[in-house]
């Protein structure tokens, strides 16, 4: 059984603003390691990894606007991955 690494492509503000330096942000495993995420992006998408970068993004509650309710987020790991110039990332 394998272990998928990259859950899925972010589509996000940053995301898109990050897009035109050719990096793009990832959701991937939580036990992920950088070589690793390089690895599973080269592979799934094509595309020639020149750096990544991670972070854990901790979850918590988030209060809805206008009501009692509040809202679990979950934990994530997210990947910024730099690609060669001229390559994509699409979202598959």
């Amino acid at each position: 059984m394998t272990k998928e690494i990259i859950k899925k492509v972010m589509i996000t503000e940053k995301g898109s603003r990050i897009s035109v330096n050719n990096q793009y942000m990832l959701e991937v495993a939580k036990d992920a390691t950088k070589p690793q995420i390089a690895e599973a992006a080269e592979k799934k998408f094509g595309v020639h990894v020149l750096a990544v970068r991670t972070a854990n993004i901790k979850g918590g509650l988030k209060y809805i606007r206008g009501t009692r309710r509040a809202i679990k987020e979950a934990t994530y790991k997210r990947a910024i991955v730099t690609v060669k110039d001229g390559e994509r990332i699409e979202q598959v």
